[in-house]
């Protein structure tokens, strides 16, 4: 596997085309089978069912539901699980589960043959202009002893190097990823509190809770924090052994040499997958052939059973070499763990470089790393609005969009000149205001913004005091805007410098034609002025996130929290020093929910206030009593105990209440405006 960034990666995918030629070089096929909700689709369309009721059934069916299409689902929406229509449509629909759907592309994988690559596999043409496919999956290839070579992308390289850019023109000087400093203790602080949101691996509700317990003080602390919360080692029950370990509350132990020498710098637990083959050569006699199976077995993790040979060879040898059968028994279960896929220690490195860099740039300079990350969106597991919130958080100023100073992305504004006593210039501030960029408003075309800084920078050259532009008209002329162009902008909020507030701006740009004849301006112009209301705060935070997805205005719920008085909840903020085993309640923007396969079954939310947000774990019975408000909640409010642990702290929920009509509600706290 080699990581590229987006751009890149597409650039190193046409030079191998151009390189080998389309008969010598394939991307990877894959297969793509029925799960429960296509085939609920296709099959409802088949039976002549009507799409609406389809779609909504199908969308009431999560991936943790398994094949099982339950009943009570089926009457949620109107179906009656005795008819025969119905009966025929589940019965089909869990046969179709797991049948071949299509053949899709692989995300970056190749196949490059010496010669004709039709002659060994079947080839077509793909979607895509000057693309090709192979037909077979890729493990249909990996069976055949075919090389595959994957070419992947990372959005975090390329929100690094743009945060490097950034910083290099904050100090004045190029600044790369070799300039980090190692082993900064304030980045590793950062990380030990879980302030991790916006870094690459570790922002995840359970790397978040993980950095506090593991502690990570140096970069191969980050190494075994990436590799640690992965279905392998959680699977084969070797987190908690580890942790236990490491904050010296158990022994750790060695049972011979060669234990010790693979897995002395985990503390005796296996982590990685090199241990693991390290392992079976040591204290199993395995040949490097054998151990290369075996990790070709642990690399399959999608395939079950694919260990279930190697448990007599392995057990066997080390009870033979006096090993006792309980040790080489629960050697071989943490080995099953990594086939519900474990890390390679040098993956988990590699991350880990990625992993201290973009913390580094977090903890440094979050203006930097805010704007980076904003121009690499789509990426990552929070959204621009989460972003921006927690940079705010961490000191840093976002300014809105605005015609006068926005380019197409988002750019940190250079500080003013500022002097200080004796004429010597001030130092430039420590953080940069960042400037929300034209690529934000919803709908804009690139090309429109272009124009918009292109007849700026002009305007700006020829008379470098005066204004660029007199008026909205002004602006749509030397712009070239057309109407749809304007009403964006003045949605957007975009010309507040040119017109005041949006209400002012949508009046303002109404009626404008650049094809107008001078005549025809000029009457335009001696049209009587009209003044309108400002639009109220809701109704503000309501066409902000309408048009860019995000407010710098305010949070929607603090606009609400006269309304979430009524039901006694308590803001992040507040929570966060409530004691252990309280009762408390809680109510939030719903931003993630998670039940990985390794939960056995709890449901992870977060939810988001004005304050902060607030981690909730929800126990199967409640998941399963409380599932419609669980799963379709926007605004959602919790009552439980609040639990906390060091840096760790949930509210584990008791009653969930789906109060997304308040978020309805907030447009009747504006002003109707006409």
């Amino acid at each position: 596997d080699i990581d590229f960034e987006h751009q890149r990666r597409e650039e190193v995918i046409q030079y191998v085309y151009r390189k080998y030629g389309r008969h010598r070089a394939a991307l990877t096929g894959v297969v793509i089978s029925y799960r429960p909700r296509s085939a609920l689709r296709d099959v409802g369309r088949a039976l002549g069912i009507d799409l609406e009721r389809i779609d909504a059934l199908a969308k009431s069916q999560h991936w943790f539901d398994g094949r099982a299409i339950a009943s009570e689902r089926l009457r949620e929406h109107g179906f009656d699980p005795a008819a025969p229509l119905c009966r025929l449509w589940v019965e089909l629909t869990q046969t179709l589960i797991g049948f071949p759907r299509h053949l899709s592309q692989h995300p970056g994988g190749f196949v490059i043959a010496r010669d004709q690559l039709a002659r060994l596999v079947p080839v077509e043409n793909a979607a895509m202009e000057g693309r090709s496919v192979i037909q077979w999956d890729k493990d249909d290839l990996d069976a055949l002893g075919l090389l595959k070579v994957d070419l992947l992308a990372l959005g975090m390289l390329s929100a690094i190097r743009r945060g490097l850019e950034f910083v290099g023109d904050k100090l004045g000087a190029e600044f790369v990823m070799q300039s980090v400093p190692s082993e900064d203790p304030a980045t590793y602080a950062m990380l030990c509190r879980g302030d991790s949101v916006g870094t690459f691996q570790v922002e995840s509700r359970a790397q978040m809770s993980m950095l506090p317990r593991l502690q990570p003080r140096s970069f191969y602390d980050l190494v075994i924090e990436v590799a640690i919360v992965r279905p392998g080692p959680i699977q084969g029950g070797m987190v908690h052994p580890y942790l236990r370990r490491r904050s010296g509350e158990e022994a750790v132990d060695y049972p011979s040499d060669e234990v010790r020498q693979a897995l002395e710098r985990t503390l005796g637990v296996p982590i990685f997958q090199e241990q693991v083959m390290q392992l079976a050569i040591l204290a199993a006699d395995f040949t490097p052939g054998e151990a290369d199976q075996l990790r070709r077995a642990m690399a399959a993790w999608k395939r079950k059973g694919g260990l279930g040979p190697f448990h007599e060879r392995l057990v066997g040898r080390m009870v033979a070499k006096g090993y006792t059968l309980d040790y080489a028994e629960r050697i071989f279960k943490q080995i099953e763990g990594f086939g519900e896929y474990g890390f390679p220690e040098s993956h988990a490195a590699s991350f880990a470089l990625l992993v201290y860099v973009s913390a580094w740039l977090k903890c440094h300079h979050p203006d930097a790393f805010l704007a980076a990350l904003l121009n690499s969106q789509p990426m990552g597991f929070y959204a621009p609005a989460q972003l921006v919130r927690d940079a705010k958080e961490h000191g840093v100023t976002v300014a809105p969009v605005c015609v006068l100073r926005s380019d197409w992305d988002t750019l940190l504004e250079a500080p003013a000149a500022a002097v200080g006593q004796g004429g010597d210039a001030a130092p430039a501030p420590a953080l940069r205001t960042v400037r929300l960029g034209f690529n934000r408003i919803s709908g804009l075309s690139e090309d429109a913004a272009r124009r918009v800084m292109a007849a700026r920078s002009e305007a700006l050259a020829a008379a470098p005091e005066a204004p660029p532009f007199a008026g909205p008209e002004d602006l749509a002329r030397r712009a070239q805007l057309d109407a749809r162009d304007l009403s964006l902008l003045a949605q957007a909020d975009a010309l507040q410098a040119l017109t005041g507030h949006r209400h002012q701006a949508a009046w303002a740009v109404k009626g404008i034609d650049t094809r107008a004849t001078p005549l025809l301006r000029s009457t335009r112009t001696h049209e009587a002025d009209i003044t309108l209301p400002a639009p109220h705060l809701a109704d503000t935070v309501l066409a902000d996130y309408r048009s860019t997805g995000l407010s710098l205005t305010q949070h929607p719920l603090a606009l609400l929290r006269d309304e979430l008085a009524a039901f006694r909840v308590q803001p992040a903020a507040v929570l966060k020093g409530c004691r252990n085993g309280q009762l408390a309640r809680a109510s939030g923007i719903v931003t993630h929910r998670q039940r990985p396969e390794t939960a056995k079954g709890v449901v992870f939310v977060t939810l988001e206030d004005e304050t902060g947000h607030v981690n909730v774990i929800v126990w199967p019975a409640v998941a399963e009593a409380q599932r419609r408000p669980l799963l379709a909640s926007t605004l959602l409010t919790v009552y439980g105990v609040w639990q906390c642990e060091g840096e760790v702290r949930h509210l584990v929920a008791r009653k969930l209440v789906d109060h997304s009509a308040l978020l309805q509600g907030l447009s009747t706290k504006s002003r109707n405006f006409r």
